[in-house]
């Protein structure tokens, strides 16, 4: 799997939402200045051909859905964000944010608390 730009990972949040879409719909979505038709267009089919979005014709109109579901592509984005900045240590992650003030005591309480509910979950 490949990782999107911005321009096209902001084309696949509204097609996550959306479910399926034609190209004006996803344009109503997207904050404005809107971009343009053909912008939004190009985007969409270089998705296509990443495999990221399939699409069912109408004639010359195509209506766009995901192939690659959100979880997944999270999933991968956030192990690859790991590996290239924390050493693919988790750790380090949670550690950068607590280090960083971004997370209070209560976050942390919070998150022990998930890590506990996981940790009981696995045979």
């Amino acid at each position: 799997m490949k990782e999107l730009t911005k321009a096209e990972d902001q084309i696949m949040q509204v097609l996550w939402k959306l479910k399926k879409a034609f190209v004006k719909d996803i344009i109503e979505q997207l904050p404005s200045p809107k971009p343009p038709y053909n912008t939004v267009s190009t985007i969409v089919r270089i998705l296509e051909k990443k495999g990221f979005v399939g699409y069912t014709a109408y004639g010359k109109t195509h209506e766009y859905f995901p192939l690659v579901p959100q979880e997944k592509y999270t999933h991968f984005y956030l192990n690859n964000l790991v590996k290239g900045y924390f050493g693919g240590s988790f750790q380090n992650l949670v550690s950068f944010f607590a280090s960083e003030n971004k997370l209070d005591i209560r976050d942390i309480d919070q998150l022990l608390k998930q890590l506990e509910e996981l940790k009981n979950k696995k045979p």
